[in-house]
């Protein structure tokens, strides 16, 4: 049996790791809630966002933290725009023409970054990359101390857009009954891209979160967003909070996973507790039962 001394660091280091993971799947989950389509484009969204951050920094000695200021309306826009000016008008309101155009989008993306930057690992050092916080009991390190309190602000301010605006409300309006939306004068179209730009902004934050202590190529994104889709069919399809919690269990149980069978075989616990609770639960931890 493992020892408390060994067990709660582990535990916490995975809460830390989890809930960047929430991060990356509540921009997912955000629009399939509202959109009910699977953004393959995801991982390449934040692929593209990992390299603005490690540019932002390099040519413009940005902090990735305070790049944030700068990523997150910007990669709003570029979400914004691709949903309003690609996407929609793409797929003619067809779901499946949509599914395609997002991994036409990821294809293209990620090939791009390839040509422009080749397959080169890169990595950022920022000073407090290998800073920790002493506890008594473990030591974490500051960024990913960070990067936890960041995602859990970023999700009151979802809750609090969803909750208090009319443009929350609007889109809670049209994930619910899209043609009622559309009869009382609300522009689905705007929502559309409004929600899909929010998630785009969502991946641009993770990025400049992982970015201190994390190495990025152009297919980096893959990796999390694996587990990003995971975390949403576990949470529950659509379901903000799903997502957030789904991402914490998720990166504890990717923790423990590595202390136990090793570093390389953590992600097994992760896809058999996925397993176990689609077999108990279809419709996952905080979806609505059909």
């Amino acid at each position: 049996m493992l020892s408390p001394a060994i067990l709660i660091p582990a535990i916490l280091n995975g809460l830390l790791t989890g809930a960047v993971y929430a991060l990356v799947a509540l921009g997912l989950t955000l629009i399939y809630g509202v959109l009910h389509i699977i953004n393959f484009a995801h991982g390449a969204l934040l692929s593209v966002a990992l390299f603005a951050a490690f540019f932002a920094y390099q040519a413009l000695g940005l902090d990735p933290y305070l790049a944030i200021i700068l990523l997150a309306p910007g990669f709003f826009a570029f979400g914004y725009g691709l949903q309003r000016f690609v996407i929609g008008p793409a797929s003619h309101g067809d779901d499946r023409n949509m599914l395609l155009i997002t991994l036409a989008i990821a294809i293209i993306l990620e090939n791009a970054l390839l040509y422009a930057f080749r397959a080169d690992t890169r990595t950022i050092d920022v000073p407090y990359a290998f800073e920790t916080i002493d506890f008594g009991f473990t030591f974490l390190a500051v960024p990913r101390v960070i990067g936890f309190g960041a995602v859990f602000i970023v999700a009151l301010l979802l809750w609090l857009i969803m909750g208090w605006t009319d443009i929350g409300k609007a889109i809670r309006a049209v994930a619910k009954e899209k043609l009622g939306a559309e009869l009382v004068g609300i522009d689905v179209a705007h929502v559309y891209a409004v929600t899909f730009g929010l998630g785009t902004a969502c991946v641009a934050i993770a990025a400049c979160l992982l970015i201190p202590t994390y190495y990025l190529n152009p297919h980096v994104g893959n990796a999390f967003v694996l587990i990003a889709f995971t975390i949403v069919v576990l949470g529950g399809m659509g379901s903000v909070p799903g997502a957030l919690v789904g991402g914490l269990v998720i990166g504890v149980i990717e923790s423990l996973s590595g202390l136990i069978l090793g570093e390389s075989l953590g992600q097994i616990g992760i896809f058999l507790l996925f397993i176990a609770v689609l077999l108990v639960r279809p419709s996952g931890l905080f979806g609505a039962r059909a």
